[in-house]
């Protein structure tokens, strides 16, 4: 086995805090619910978790400093089973160096299970459950957990409306059954929801369903960002002498009050009318006036054959 400096990246003086977020590290990156098929990560995590068991332990840790035991723990004197040098077992089949064996201890000073602040209570905290190799010295894999079902893949369309309000969706599942999907703020086609427990079944438990949402189109509406964008016609009267005129949004049918003197291309903003933000609030509905002239009206034609208007509306184009 490596030095248990050298596995963790530490140095001999390296304070507790320093090795315990080193083998954090460690095993975050090479965890076996991460890296299940890589078998190089697997044997850097095991050799991790040996080291941090050994350094983790004060007592442990003094004797491998000292040159008392190896890497694996082991006594580094081959008479360490308990045996002086020169004489019999000690009393008591205390360790080599004179230490008395504690509770719990094999022959030898080695202990079996837990001392406090190991692997497994790294573990504990790291991934809610103790570590997936064994806690015997050798580091030996521990059965593997049942796997779960299958996660199964869902395409939503979800109408235009309904995604700018955020309106609740019926999703059918494989199973035929019926569950209601809440949309978040900010969605957009392409976002992909993930219902916990959803999918195909397994020893492990459940999978999970994987909806992709695809926003419909609409026949009046544009999306633009977040705002929603409508082109509004209004006739000639309405924009000359000003009217109030219904409109429809994505939540309802709303009067808009359009001063006289409108010109065609005019842009009015609606506030709170458009989709959801991802920081929930709502962004605005703009409203594009189009004045809409009538094809061969003769009374509409007579009309501005006897008027003229003198002013250089092109002016500013330069042409």
């Amino acid at each position: 086995m490596r030095d248990p400096y050298q596995v963790l990246g530490v140095g001999k003086g390296a304070s507790d805090a320093d090795i315990k977020k080193a083998y954090r590290k460690l095993a975050k990156e090479n965890h076996p619910d991460r890296n299940a098929d890589n078998a190089k990560k697997l044997e850097v995590f095991k050799e991790a978790n040996s080291a941090y068991e050994l350094l983790s332990d004060p007592d442990k840790k003094a004797r491998f400093d000292r040159g008392e035991i190896g890497p694996d723990g082991n006594p580094t004197s081959p008479f360490g089973g308990g045996f002086r040098p020169g004489g019999g077992a000690r009393p008591g089949g205390g360790d080599p160096f004179g230490r008395a064996a504690r509770p719990g201890a094999a022959p030898g000073g080695f202990e079996f299970g837990g001392g406090g602040g190991g692997p497994e209570d790294l573990f504990s905290e790291l991934f809610g459950r103790g570590s997936p190799f064994g806690s015997d010295r050798g580091g030996g894999f521990r059965s593997a957990p049942p796997q779960k079902g299958a996660d199964v893949a869902y395409r939503l369309t979800v109408p235009f409306e309904d995604a700018a309000a955020l309106r609740p969706q019926r999703v059918t599942l494989r199973s035929g059954k019926t569950v209601e999907l809440k949309l978040p703020p900010g969605v957009e086609s392409g976002r992909q929801m993930r219902m916990a427990g959803q999918g195909e079944a397994g020893p492990g438990g459940n999978g999970d369903a994987l909806v992709t949402i695809e926003i419909g189109r609409h026949k009046l509406f544009e999306r633009d960002g977040d705002d929603i964008r409508l082109d509004l016609p209004v006739t000639l009267t309405e924009a000359v002498q000003g009217a109030k005129v219904r409109m429809p949004t994505v939540e309802g049918p709303v009067t808009l009050t359009v001063p006289p003197g409108t010109s065609s291309g005019k842009v009015f903003r609606l506030k709170g009318r458009g989709f959801s933000r991802t920081d929930g609030s709502r962004s605005d509905q703009l409203v594009t006036l189009l004045v809409d002239l009538p094809a061969s009206d003769a009374a509409l034609e007579a009309f501005v054959a006897g008027w003229h208007d003198s002013r250089e509306v092109r002016r500013d184009l330069g042409v």
